[in-house]
């Protein structure tokens, strides 16, 4: 007779796998059944990746418990893949063999094994029977070498202390005398608060004095010995009564080392009703819950909850969900025998209705779910008729709520939610101790996470790395996908930036489907909110592909094949919500995270990811800024610099300009090159103290000054005499200017008159076709400094071959430590530079400016060369 039951179902993936070895390993631990637990687990393992490998389809696993040993059954929904069959070949039969191994093991190992086939799957099923066990022997471990023993003293000592009603020792006997080192004479009758050490959990307040009036108790603390040293005790505190109906609590004390020893065996319920649940004021109606020590994670912890509490009420499914912060949700964390993957983390509201029956603060028993649908949204569509729940509570605050459920009518009644209400008395405190303990491991981990995500975030300042990186942080740590929605202006529709899937071969269909929809809206409201246009579009889309292969004429809408389509579908199908990116009181896009196949948010994964957009929307628009500032610099440096270089009869001209930094300042260095009147050229190349917008005002006056002196027929001195005086009308606005200004006049027979004034700028240098370099002209005074100034021009003549190099002095000043090129390396440069066009000269002084030290330059550059060509022969 089957008298228990447990399923799950598990993806077409590696790694589900084991998974499922976990899953029958815990129920058949949790049915008392460690005997069959190792062949169980391997017979479920080779079966389980014959479905999810090698059939490629979901497996679903079903363990049935029967009175002399249990049944697991694997189904896969691929029932064309026939299974090799005894004598079908030497594959079977080979050991090493892939093909038909599971059945190999299942018939070494199964009592009895077989396959079913339905129109729809393809089942493979094993019984293993428990064996045969002298009587008073509930389980028994492997024989084990001497060494590998666990240590214990000569004698394992079990202190048996009774407390009476009011908690003081009323009995306390010689192995308490021997371990805590006093006599039952100077004990008896004194309160044992006054020798535990108590050790108080953060945020709870249950001390001993409450744990002694609980109907069962287990757990860890410490006794103070006779010598004043506190000595660490595992207790098992049991609430009796004796003939008279006074109540007591007998306490049995054993070291805590001694716990690995010493541990209670798991007392299975009777399925006739006479066993050990029969009557709850004459035994222990929690038993179920005591067993293997206690898993340390909250979910494994949750789990062997709803598996015990299930069990114990013999239901059909359990679950367990756990209160929100402000107790106004509940939150699933565990369930068996119902779809967890779609359920794990839905969130149902506390007061589902008015009256008992709505409010999850209270037990509740169901008889028929389908006389009040809706009662309990986690159970819809699974097929469960009556429930059970009863509330998770620590001093008096709601903590969770605890509940099975059975597919048959009627099958529950007050007794059970007693009954249940008792175990979940008793389990609530360490939930409690387990959910603060993961709390903190979260935000402990939520910190590390903002930090870094923060420091990635400050280390760049470009938009598009910055949509990258919002999405990077958040799949697949937070979600599954993620897409970035961003608005340009108050006026503009948000678009789609950026979209990120955990599978890349995905991403490109997820972001044909977010292209189909509407976006968003950009709503400011801080906090994430549901989003169900993308699963609903997902889902649309897979329902046309469906009938397109049906043949009722519909097509797939997405630029996909059929399978594309279908795993979108599943992609995008679970919860998706946005979050508003808001920097400087404007929502300047969306941050979109999605989970796939009906699947859920953590309340605190959500959190932390509204602290991530608010730094991210940060981020982002600091980077939009600084795009801007950079372009307008960009767009402000070439006007300051002429568009184009005119062509000059008989001199070849070569010009290189190299603004240092990042580009979002202004550089001071500029050139110009431009036609006076025929037969006529003027030059200059200049550099302005400083950068910004002050340096750029005077780059932009001394230019186009010049150009428009020169024009009016104005000689060299006179031209800067007058740009002097228009600096200095700046104010405290001017800046210090040196300049080198010239003009150019191409002769007939080859060669080139020049008449240049440098005002406080680096000298330039003429390299003579016989490989000799001098300046070409005299320092003079800067402009800027001064309101009167005696400038003059000096006359420079280029013959054939000859060069005149011009520079800024961001070439003369570039440095290496304490080294600098200066005017002395760069006259050694040009040297090597006979024979050389201008293009070629030019291209040479910046190799090797470059090359003299290894940081960037971090001054501008501005190179004008200017060379006669040597007639051409014959």
């Amino acid at each position: 007779m089957i008298t228990a039951r447990a399923a799950a179902s598990f993806d077409p993936v590696g790694r589900s796998v084991a998974t499922a070895r976990a899953f029958v390993r815990d129920t058949l631990q949790g049915w008392g059944y460690a005997d069959i637990v190792d062949d169980a687990v391997v017979l479920t393992s080779e079966l389980v990746t014959n479905a999810v490998i090698h059939a490629g389809t979901r497996a679903e696993v079903l363990c049935l418990r029967t009175d002399d040993g249990v049944k697991v059954e694997v189904a896969d929904r691929y029932p064309e893949r026939e299974i090799p069959l005894q004598g079908a070949g030497p594959a079977f039969h080979s050991p090493d063999g892939e093909n038909g191994r599971g059945l190999l093991l299942c018939a070494a190992l199964a009592s009895a094994w077989g396959v079913e086939y339905t129109p729809t799957d393809k089942r493979v099923w094993f019984r293993l029977d428990l064996p045969e066990r002298p009587v008073g022997t509930r389980s028994a471990g492997p024989v084990l070498p001497t060494e590998l023993l666990p240590v214990a003293e000569p004698r394992v000592r079990v202190a048996v202390v009774q407390i009476d009603r009011v908690g003081t020792i009323s009995s306390w006997n010689d192995d308490a005398e021997a371990v805590f080192g006093y006599p039952a004479e100077q004990v008896t009758g004194k309160p044992l608060t006054d020798l535990a050490a108590w050790p108080h959990t953060p945020g709870i307040g249950t001390g001993i004095a409450e744990a002694l009036q609980l109907s069962r108790w287990e757990g860890s603390y410490g006794i103070r010995g006779a010598d004043g040293r506190v000595i660490s005790v595992y207790a098992s505190h049991l609430r009796v009564r004796d003939a008279e109906g006074e109540p007591s609590t007998v306490c049995l004390l054993v070291r805590d080392d001694e716990r690995a020893v010493l541990q209670t065996p798991v007392r299975a319920a009777s399925p006739d009703g006479n066993g050990p649940f029969a009557d709850s004021r004459t035994t222990d109606p929690f038993e179920v819950f005591i067993g293997s020590p206690a898993p340390d994670d909250l979910d494994g912890l949750l789990q062997r909850t709803v598996e015990r509490a299930r069990d114990m009420l013999d239901g059909d499914s359990a679950f367990l969900l756990l209160a929100t912060d402000d107790e106004t949700e509940l939150e699933v964390r565990a369930t068996t025998g119902l779809p967890s993957a779609r359920q794990r983390f839905a969130r149902v509201p506390v007061e589902a209705g008015t009256g008992r029956y709505g409010s999850a603060r209270m037990p509740a028993v169901h008889e028929d779910l389908a006389a009040v649908p809706g009662a309990v949204p986690l159970l819809d569509g699974t097929g469960m008729r009556s429930v059970v729940t009863v509330p998770l509570k620590v001093e008096g605050r709601l903590t969770g709520s605890l509940g099975v459920a059975a597919e048959s009518p009627s099958r529950y009644s007050n007794e059970e939610a007693l009954r249940l209400q008792f175990a979940a008395d008793r389990i609530a405190l360490a939930v409690e101790s387990a959910r603060l303990g993961e709390l903190e491991r979260l935000r402990r981990g939520s910190l590390s996470f903002l930090v870094e995500a923060s420091d990635l975030l400050a280390g760049t300042l470009d938009r598009d790395q910055t949509l990258a990186l919002m999405a990077q942080m958040t799949v697949p740590t937070l979600a599954t996908w993620c897409a970035v929605y961003t608005i340009a202006d108050q006026v503009s529709e948000p678009y789609l930036s950026y979209v990120l899937h955990e599978d890349e071969e995905r991403i490109d269909d997820l972001k044909a489907l977010l292209s189909k929809i509407d976006p968003p809206e950009p709503v400011p409201t801080p906090g994430a909110r549901i989003w169900n246009a993308p699963s609903e579009a997902a889902h649309h889309a897979a329902l046309r592909t469906s009938m397109h292969e049906l043949g009722l004429g519909a097509v797939p809408t997405l630029g996909t094949g059929l399978d594309g389509t279908f795993a979108t579908a599943a992609a995008v199908g679970g919860e998706t919500v946005v979050l508003p990116l808001v920097a400087r009181n404007r929502v300047i896009g969306m941050l979109t995270l999605g989970k796939p196949s009906d699947d859920h948010f953590r309340q605190e994964n959500l959190e932390l990811a509204e602290d991530l957009s608010r730094r991210a929307a940060l981020a982002l628009d600091n980077a939009r800024l600084y795009s801007e500032r950079m372009a307008i610099s960009r767009s402000l440096q070439r006007s300051l610099l002429p568009p184009g270089l005119p062509p000059i009869p008989g001199v070849e001209v070569e010009v290189i300009y190299r603004a240092a930094g990042e580009g979002n300042e202004v550089g001071g260095d500029f050139y110009d090159l431009f036609p006076i009147r025929d037969g006529a050229y003027g030059f200059a190349i200049g550099d302005v103290c400083g950068t910004g917008p002050e340096a750029a005002a005077v780059t932009g006056l001394a230019r186009h000054a010049l150009r428009l002196l020169a024009r009016e027929g104005y000689g060299g001195p006179a031209v800067l005499e007058r740009l002097n005086a228009a600096i200095l009308d700046e104010g405290a606005r001017s800046r210090f200017l040196t300049l080198l200004y010239g003009e150019l006049w191409p002769q007939a027979d080859g060669g080139a008159i020049l008449k240049v004034v440098c005002a406080g700028h680096p000298l330039p240098l003429r390299l003579r076709q016989d490989g000799t370099v001098a300046p070409a002209a005299e320092p003079q005074p800067l402009l800027g400094v001064m309101d009167d100034l005696e400038l003059y021009e000096q006359t420079v003549t280029l013959g054939p071959g000859d060069v005149l190099l011009c520079v800024t002095d961001g070439v003369t000043e570039r440095r290496e430590g304490t080294r600098m090129l200066g005017d002395d390396g760069l006259t050694e440069v040009l040297k090597s530079c006979t024979g050389l066009t201008a293009g070629a000269v030019a291209a040479r002084v910046l190799r090797a400016v470059e090359r003299f030290a290894a940081e960037p330059a971090s001054d501008d550059m501005a190179i004008l060369a200017m060379r006669v060509p040597e007639p051409r022969k014959g």
